[in-house]
């Protein structure tokens, strides 16, 4: 068991706000004037600001400390939810279009978590391969401006499809929260 000494000491990058990931005016998700016009884009605006918060997460760590797992027996670590989110975009793709569906690129259920090993090559690996996901996922998404149209056989909704996105970027940005601390200590928004 670990002793209270073994755990990193709680800290923060902002000094405004001891309790905040960065400094307000630091922090690229903030953003001057009136938000965004309309449902699409309000949507497309959080979905990206909980993209950045997760890389922000990631932001300073090496290999090994982003591929580190949380608490056994769990296999939960920030580079394990990078490869996880690589392969929710990839089945959100699935719902989208009527073509074959793309396979899941780690491979089985849950090798997103267990193959995620502190390597620079396999971290530098999961990010491209989300940049990649996400973009191609997003132009998939273009392609349907109307929220509510139906997609597909099971009909779900562009909306749907787009809050579930923000949905599931929102949960694991709690979860990297968590992990982070785990890591070094570092806390905040």
């Amino acid at each position: 068991m670990a002793r209270m000494s073994d755990q990193p000491a709680r800290w923060s990058q902002a000094t405004v706000y001891p309790d905040m990931w960065a400094n307000p005016d630091d922090d690229p998700r903030n953003s001057e004037g009136a938000g965004p016009e309309g449902e699409l884009a309000t949507l497309q605006g959080y979905l990206a600001d909980y993209r950045m918060t997760l890389r922000m997460k990631c932001e300073g760590l090496d290999a090994e400390q982003l591929a580190r797992r949380s608490v056994p027996p769990s296999t939960m670590s920030l580079l394990g939810l990078v490869r996880h989110l690589v392969e929710v975009e990839r089945d959100w793709r699935n719902w989208i279009s009527d073509t074959d569906p793309v396979p899941k690129l780690y491979g089985r259920r849950d090798a997103d978590f267990d193959g995620a090993v502190g390597e620079q090559a396999e971290v530098d690996a999961a990010f491209a391969a989300l940049a990649l996901e996400q973009a191609a996922t997003d132009a998939a998404l273009a392609a349907h401006p109307d929220l509510g149209e139906r997609l597909q056989k099971d009909g779900i909704a562009v909306r749907e499809l787009m809050v579930h996105r923000i949905e599931e970027y929102a949960r694991h940005c709690g979860h990297a929260d968590l992990l982070r601390e785990c890591v070094d200590g570092r806390v905040g928004q």
